[in-house]
């Protein structure tokens, strides 16, 4: 499987409109679905970005993907292996491991397509919002970033911080 990156470019006008007011609803402690605002340190300037993105939590793990590929929060979150998601009880550090392209085939098939089946218009939802067909898992894998999150103290033993880890297969 080749590791092809999806410009940022192709990321939909409706997505560009829309993202500004979620970001402000989320901001108001709107609840909207998975969609948490998650802060990133920016790779070139270090100040913190923040934007919306959906946080999905499946069987005690966390992931967050990319469906418009090589954005600007996937490469200041590679390059910084670290967040803070904004919760509605707070505010929680984590570290974030980028899938290889072979994992991240296994996040679609294994992961995230049966979750979407299990809502409804769920596969739906992700191929007309994201443009996404989870039945193909393979092609939906291509150039689409995808991380495990992890909490930055480690449970039981809050002293304790883990390292973080990038996708190593991005240019």
């Amino acid at each position: 499987m080749s590791d092809r990156v999806v410009s940022a470019a192709g990321v939909p006008q409706r997505v560009r409109f829309f993202s500004p007011i979620l970001e402000f609803l989320l901001a108001a402690g709107v609840p909207l679905g998975f969609n948490r605002l998650v802060t990133i340190r920016g790779r070139k300037s270090g100040l913190p970005r923040t934007t919306a993105v959906a946080v999905l939590e499946i069987s005690g793990r966390r992931w967050v993907w990319a469906p418009w590929g090589e954005v600007n929060w996937v490469r200041n979150l590679r390059a910084a292996g670290r967040a803070t998601i904004r919760k509605r009880d707070g505010e929680e550090e984590v570290i974030a491991t980028g899938l290889d392209p072979t994992q991240r085939v296994g996040f679609f098939r294994d992961v995230l397509g049966p979750f979407a089946r299990g809502i409804p218009f769920g596969i739906s939802f992700i191929r007309i919002v994201d443009g996404v067909d989870l039945a193909h898992p393979l092609v939906a894998a291509e150039g689409r970033r995808v991380f495990e999150l992890h909490p930055l103290r480690a449970a039981g033993n809050p002293g304790t911080t883990g390292s973080p880890t990038t996708d190593t297969t991005a240019g």
